[in-house]
């Protein structure tokens, strides 16, 4: 299935990179930017009008805007409080504060289940993605993105220097600014390669593949995904696709 209503060209990849160095210093454009394109991704993989959107990791709800415009009825989840009212923000009335590998919904409730650049925070990512799938409705979509560790964002802001291992980067971090990172390599950072990701989407009994794509990249490296090893550079950002079996 094809990705028809977003466009993913060259164009929209280096407004994206633009949006991402202003991270720090503008965040509500970066994310705002970062929400405006997600939603009209996932939305050309499931229409989302009428539909109910679950956000795990949706923080102080940066997206939910985004996909409301879209039509859909926007629910988050966030096991941090401290992510949920990041940079002063209100995270909603539809927030709910829970583990993302123990979801607190019954299976089938979502018509959408939607998580970006948090399985690389999460100690345990594919019992995340596991309960993503349970509590995703049969016919419903889940859309599961995450920053690959051997990318060159893979460090977060000890990068570059992550190649030279997380433990190494974090001392560097430190010796560098005088405090720890926010991510913390073995804490709330953790090394998440493509392999594991499209291994995962692979074995499931429940869902089926619908695209495993290059997030920020042009639909014309979506081949980059089928190389081992180069897809764990190149790639930066691994989206995967999957639609809940049964019927609907």
């Amino acid at each position: 299935m094809s990705a028809a209503g977003h466009q993913a060209d060259w164009r929209r990849s280096v407004d994206l990179f633009r949006s991402f160095l202003v991270e720090q210093s503008d965040p509500d454009r970066f994310y705002g930017d970062l929400a405006a394109d997600s939603a009209a991704q996932v939305n050309a993989y499931h229409p989302l009008r009428g539909a109910l959107l679950l956000d795990v990791g949706g923080g102080p709800g940066f997206f939910a805007r985004a996909f409301e415009d879209h039509g859909a009825t926007y629910v988050a989840v966030d096991a941090d409080a401290g992510e949920m009212r990041l940079h002063g923000r209100d995270p909603g009335p539809r927030t709910v504060q829970a583990d993302g590998t123990a979801l607190p919904f019954p299976t089938g409730t979502f018509d959408v289940t939607y998580s970006s650049n948090v399985l690389e925070h999460v100690a345990q990512p594919w019992r995340m993605a596991d309960d993503m799938v349970r509590i995703t409705r049969p016919g419903g979509t889940v859309v599961v993105s995450y920053t690959l560790w051997h990318g060159p964002w893979g460090g977060h802001e000890t990068s570059p220097w992550h190649f030279a291992g997380g433990e190494y980067a974090a001392r560097r971090y430190r010796r560098s600014h005088g405090h720890e990172p926010k991510n913390r390599f073995g804490e709330s950072l953790f090394a998440v390669s493509a392999r594991e990701g499209l291994q995962w989407a692979r074995a499931q009994s429940d869902a089926q593949i619908l695209a495993t794509i290059p997030r920020y990249l042009p639909k014309s490296m979506a081949w980059l995904v089928r190389v081992p090893a180069l897809r764990e550079v190149a790639c930066w950002n691994l989206m995967l696709v999957l639609r809940r079996r049964g019927s609907s």
